[in-house]
């Protein structure tokens, strides 16, 4: 039980710390720069020519340290396919977009259907190898699962896609995404090891990866993680959650995840209804308060500090 919690741990940010100051010259040289469009907010300005793709750090770190453990803990296999099969498809994007200077990446057509695809391997793997975990424990009701049968299939792509989306979107600010996310992979780690569910070395691997590359990306980041980060952790989230039959308690844990999609859909059906009126002084929700006149240290300390407790009211359910 110790190895398996604390080495994922040790090693991830590990591998991600001893990694930061060797990659991110190496993406400075590759011109592996971000671009800060003109139509956000004028204090990011100052953050082109920061590199992206940092992404690549932690998983990494995650890479290292569930080959170490992959073989004794056969349950992390899926999870960790969903967390680099998002993270390649990221990292395919940021390449168009950063290296081969194609400003919009991947198309949307293109994004969506890699999302698809890889999402499709994950569910044809759960239908047949583990169709137990397509039940969801229902929040505060113990020894309850819901059984939505052929109905499981359709919500968990919907899941899986809305909440890889949603950790996108959150990350716009220095060391959003990371902080939020890494107190959502401790709360998983937690349950796992309670409920000796047999995936806590990827959720602590992600946890440790996540410490590690947040000593690069906290404010003022030296590098951004980029698609191939934000969409990894949405993926890590989305297939811990199917590996403990969680999907109920993403919208808990992952609140900010989804307040933050909310915050996009609502702006763009308000200005399209109010003829070009705005909801928000700009989406996704953390530039709004950004644009309130909040530094981003207080953004990610109060989207943070919201995580942590709904992780505990979480935790209080399972």
């Amino acid at each position: 039980m110790t190895a398996s919690v604390v080495l994922p741990v040790l090693i991830s940010f590990g591998v991600s710390a001893i990694l930061g100051p060797v990659v991110i010259p190496f993406l400075r040289r590759l011109k592996a720069m971000q671009t800060v469009r003109d139509e956000g907010p004028a204090t990011h300005r100052i953050k082109n020519g920061t590199p992206t793709m940092g992404g690549v750090l932690f998983l990494a770190g995650v890479f290292v340290s569930c080959q170490l453990f992959g073989k004794q803990y056969p349950k992390i296999l899926p999870v960790v396919f969903l967390t680099l099969g998002f993270g390649l498809v990221g990292l395919l994007d940021d390449y168009i977009k950063v290296i081969l200077r194609r400003s919009m990446g991947l198309t949307a057509f293109q994004k969506f259907s890699a999302q698809l695809l890889v999402t499709g391997l994950f569910a044809h793997y759960l239908t047949d190898c583990a169709p137990a975990q397509l039940l969801m424990k229902i929040p505060f009701l113990p020894g309850r699962l819901l059984d939505l049968g052929v109905y499981s299939i359709p919500l968990l792509f919907f899941v899986v896609i809305g909440t890889v989306n949603g950790t996108n979107f959150t990350d716009g600010v220095d060391g959003l995404a990371g902080s939020v996310t890494v107190l959502v992979a401790v709360f998983f780690s937690v349950v796992a090891i309670g409920t000796k569910s047999g995936i806590e070395p990827v959720t602590c691997a992600v946890t440790g990866g996540l410490l590690g590359f947040l000593l690069f990306n906290v404010y003022p980041a030296s590098v951004f993680m980029g698609d191939t980060g934000s969409l990894a952790l949405g993926g890590f989230v989305a297939g811990t959650a199917y590996a403990m039959q969680l999907p109920l308690f993403i919208p808990i844990v992952g609140f900010v995840y989804l307040a933050e999609v909310i915050s996009v859909m609502l702006q763009v059906v308000y200005f399209k209804a109010t003829g070009g009126k705005r909801l928000l002084r700009m989406a996704p929700l953390h530039h709004h308060f950004e644009l309130c006149g909040w530094s981003e240290t207080r953004i990610v300390a109060v989207f943070s500090i919201v995580t942590a407790l709904l992780c505990l009211v979480a935790l209080a359910g399972v």
